[in-house]
């Protein structure tokens, strides 16, 4: 019956519309977001990490990467560059953005993540719910940033996400890395606490990328 026909029947289902062509995913639990932050590219950057996509603002302790108070990618951080897990720590909710932007400009860390435009099929922070809808250019991030030659992938989606956006037919081992002609790519245990992974292995990981 074609397109008016298939609206009928959707309408009388109880599908929300906006329009005629579109319909309300958010009524469907269904949710599109722009990545929220900008790509953060200090010009002195010789890594660009690359997470999978910012958890749901509810979760942030801070505004910048890595912002969920029980990620551990700033407590990595601090055991390997000062021996104490919490030095980004403000008072026990928060991390000291201002601290951790000072850090990255010094130590030549940029940061952004493998999707640009993503569909959470459940509104938590979990990857494994996450459409990626717009991968991001990490091509056009790299040309920004002339001294950096290591890419820096910091789980297993954004991992996946960036052998699409590659064309890359080998995803390197947890804790190893892959040369391409323009730069180093190592592939990082996940920060996150689902990972099955204790904070101080993890920092011995992530120790490599400055030795």
């Amino acid at each position: 019956g074609g397109t008016s026909v298939q609206f009928e029947r959707l309408k009388a289902e109880g599908v929300t519309f906006l329009d005629s062509l579109h319909v309300d995913m958010s009524v469907c639990g269904i949710v599109m977001e722009n990545h929220p932050l900008e790509p953060f590219l200090p010009s002195n950057a010789k890594f660009l990490f690359l997470g999978s996509f910012p958890p749901p603002k509810v979760r942030w302790s801070m505004d910048f990467f890595y912002p969920n108070w029980i990620n551990d990618f700033w407590r990595i951080q601090g055991l390997i560059h000062y021996a104490d897990a919490h030095h980004f720590e403000m008072d026990g909710k928060h991390f000291d953005r201002e601290r951790i932007i000072e850090f990255c400009n010094s130590k030549g860390l940029a940061f952004y993540d493998t999707a640009s435009k993503v569909c959470r099929l459940k509104g938590n922070a979990s990857d494994e719910f996450l459409a990626v809808l717009a991968p991001s250019d990490v091509y056009g991030m790299l040309s920004k940033l002339p001294d950096c030659h290591a890419i820096v992938t910091t789980g297993g989606k954004s991992s996946e996400e960036l052998a699409g956006i590659l064309s890359a037919t080998v995803i390197p081992k947890v804790g190893s890395f892959v040369d391409f002609p323009e730069f180093r790519w190592w592939r990082m245990p996940s920060t996150s606490r689902a990972y099955p992974m204790s904070l101080k292995d993890k920092a011995a990981q992530y120790s490599k990328l400055f030795r």
